[in-house]
């Protein structure tokens, strides 16, 4: 449920105890069915003192997990092999300098190769997604989407052991109190019978299954669709798994018929300070000030829409509705959730972008936005912080520097503009 490399925490809604803690008696676990997933990839040793210290860590987090509703019999049984990954812990340590352009991450979510592996799939598991869109009103094209983004339809659903991930993320700290959640929710898992400690595996951070749930989503939001009585989402079956990716965009607030977004033409001189997610108008509202659909006419009425322009002024622009706010739910990333949106356009059908992207220059390392951060503050335009992302108030804060020196007010933070904070 993330961009490859990052976990994005979530709010979710509160489980219910009884499913939980639901299951068969604790003698006799179900076997698996549906074919199960793969059995994780052995864990790589590390030193003697860390794997003591490490011991002692689950020695007394084991009262916690009982204070959660974690019995005798799951810990003894999940947590008997759990060994310190050392991977897992350079994989969080591991921070790119660079991030990828929209165009270039886009280019990769979006290839050709993608787009005929997913009319594939929907075409192999069309009597499966046509039950899964009547009951929870989500567009089939958009969960293969996710299934898409998140595994690659299956093919890359990760072979690491979660329970030792999560306990290592747990015990090393620096987002110890987020992985320990998610352990006891993990072990809740595999005490409601849907899974054992043995298949359970995922990604280093802990998602799990064809659509990459972490623990407390699956407790929120998996389903169980087959009727087999688990929600399966490590099977090669990948039925459960988009049903519950269903289930969560359904829960997160999806309307059927609305699109994502749709593609604009902003007119000349238009006012960018009115772009980002904090001004919403009707499509009627926008279309008087001028803006129309990149395909021609008028955006159709679909409710309440902001204007997106990810590459600023030079980039293509969108008018996004409630159904990206919906996706944005699964993972916060813009560029995520326009990937999903295109890609289950193409999905559809419909064909790329009208309107192309910038295409030059590179994106600015983690040290410029800092460095534009801390330019733009001391020129008297505070974002709020110096944490090296652009969220909104780095945007906002460009944009009214933009505007006092009459440049075009995108909220776009550009290897240029950070030239012009150095010349001021």
């Amino acid at each position: 449920m993330a961009i490859p490399g990052k976990i994005i925490p979530l709010t979710f809604m509160a489980f219910s105890a009884l499913s939980a803690c639901a299951g068969p008696p604790e003698s006799s676990p179900r076997p698996l069915a549906r074919g199960s997933a793969p059995v994780a990839d052995p864990i790589p040793p590390t030193d003697a003192a860390t794997e003591a210290r490490f011991e002692s860590f689950l020695a007394g987090f084991k009262s916690r997990a009982l204070a959660n509703g974690i019995t005798e019999y799951t810990w003894n049984r999940a947590m008997a092999d759990v060994r310190y990954n050392p991977k897992v812990i350079e994989r969080d340590r591991y921070q790119s300098e660079f991030t990828k352009s929209i165009w270039d991450y886009l280019d990769s979510a979006v290839s050709d190769e993608r787009v005929a592996t997913g009319k594939q799939m929907l075409r192999q598991y069309d009597r499966q997604l046509n039950a899964i869109e009547r009951k929870y009103g989500v567009d089939k094209e958009v969960v293969v989407a996710i299934w898409g983004m998140e595994s690659r339809y299956g093919a890359y659903r990760g072979k690491t052991a979660i329970i030792p991930a999560l306990a290592t993320l747990a015990y090393d700290g620096r987002r110890g109190e987020f992985f320990a959640k998610q352990l006891i929710a993990a072990l809740k898992i595999i005490q409601s019978g849907d899974v054992d400690e043995r298949h359970m595996t995922g990604s280093w951070a802990g998602a799990m299954g064809h659509t990459q749930f972490i623990p407390t989503s699956y407790l929120s939001y998996a389903v169980d669709f087959t009727g087999d009585g688990r929600r399966d989402i490590w099977s090669e079956d990948p039925t459960d798994a988009l049903a519950s990716t269903a289930a969560y965009l359904a829960r997160s607030g999806w309307s059927k018929g609305q699109p994502w977004g749709v593609e604009v033409i902003l007119p000349s001189g238009f006012n960018y300070g009115l772009t980002g997610k904090g001004t919403k108008k009707s499509p009627a509202d926008w279309a008087a000030l001028g803006v129309r659909s990149a395909t021609g006419g008028t955006v159709p009425n679909y409710g309440a829409a902001s204007i997106l322009v990810p590459a600023g002024a030079k980039g293509p622009a969108f008018m996004i509705f409630g159904n990206f706010r919906a996706i944005s739910r699964y993972n916060s990333a813009d560029s995520y959730v326009i990937g999903v949106g295109h890609l289950s356009d193409r999905l559809k059908g419909k064909g790329p972008f009208v309107q192309d992207w910038p295409r030059t220059g590179k994106p600015l390392s983690s040290k410029q936005k800092v460095e534009l951060q801390e330019r733009l503050t001391a020129a008297g335009f505070d974002t709020d912080g110096t944490d090296g992302k652009i969220g909104a108030n780095t945007s906002k804060a460009i944009v009214a520097f933009q505007k006092s020196r009459g440049l075009p007010p995108d909220g776009y933070a550009t290897l240029e503009l950070l030239q012009v904070l150095r010349g001021s």
